[in-house]
């Protein structure tokens, strides 16, 4: 079993859940007390919570590129960030390490791919929902059709990532809203929805919705499991 670098804690909400995923996925593959061998450098998230609003993304690179070096220097085969916005950086930090990174972006395609689904609609925080690096990805590497909301709506859904999300409050009345947002997303001819905020999944599930969710943490934890047992 290949031993797996977690950069985590943005936010720590969602960390949990991967660290749950991996552990879960790994004794319902090998069975017994298997467990994953994982390497997690947890961040204080006010730092990269503060530097993304800022717009200093050189610094969160700086930031990201020490704490995927840390992974390596301590062991880990591979490297997982456990956060869909700061893959933004991903392809920066992989010049600086000699482990490969798993893109959540990828994971996620290929289980949109493998549900026969090619329009998809796209939540996230504002950076993911709008910057190239994600939207693009999913685009011009699987050939897929992303569909994010109207402008106010993605205030909306950004806003309730920061405030509520990440800090762990899960409010019906966000839910509703998300809800709305994403039969927004349906009119507009979305097949399949991407939770594309890690901390999202604690919020909206695939019962409270008519077409098929795409949740990012457990894709990307499960994916991970895949690679460390191949």
């Amino acid at each position: 079993m290949k031993t797996i670098g977690l950069i985590g804690g943005m936010s720590w909400e969602s960390t949990v859940l991967y660290y749950q995923v991996l552990n879960r996925t790994v004794r319902e593959r090998l069975g017994g007390f298997h467990s994953a061998k994982c390497i997690l450098y947890s961040v204080d998230f006010a730092e990269v919570e503060r530097l993304q609003h800022q717009g200093e993304w050189e610094e969160a690179t700086s930031l990201m590129i020490g704490a995927a070096r840390s992974i390596e220097r301590a062991g880990a085969d591979f490297l997982v960030i456990c956060t869909n916005t700061m893959h933004k950086m991903a392809d920066d930090v992989q010049k600086q390490i000699h482990i490969p990174i798993l893109h959540i972006a990828d994971a996620t395609a290929e289980k949109v791919k493998s549900q026969a689904v090619k329009k998809v609609g796209l939540l996230g925080t504002r950076f993911t929902m709008e910057e190239d690096f994600y939207r693009g990805r999913l685009h011009a590497k699987h050939g897929l059709d992303v569909l994010t909301p109207a402008a106010e709506e993605r205030e909306v859904v950004h806003r309730i990532i920061f405030e509520e999300l990440c800090a762990g409050i899960i409010k019906p009345s966000s839910q509703t809203i998300y809800l709305e947002v994403i039969e927004g997303l349906i009119r507009e001819g979305a097949q399949g929805i991407i939770l594309g905020c890690t901390e999202i999944g604690l919020l909206v599930k695939q019962e409270h919705c008519r077409i098929p969710l795409f949740d990012t943490t457990v894709i990307h934890a499960e994916a991970a499991v895949d690679y460390a047992l191949k």
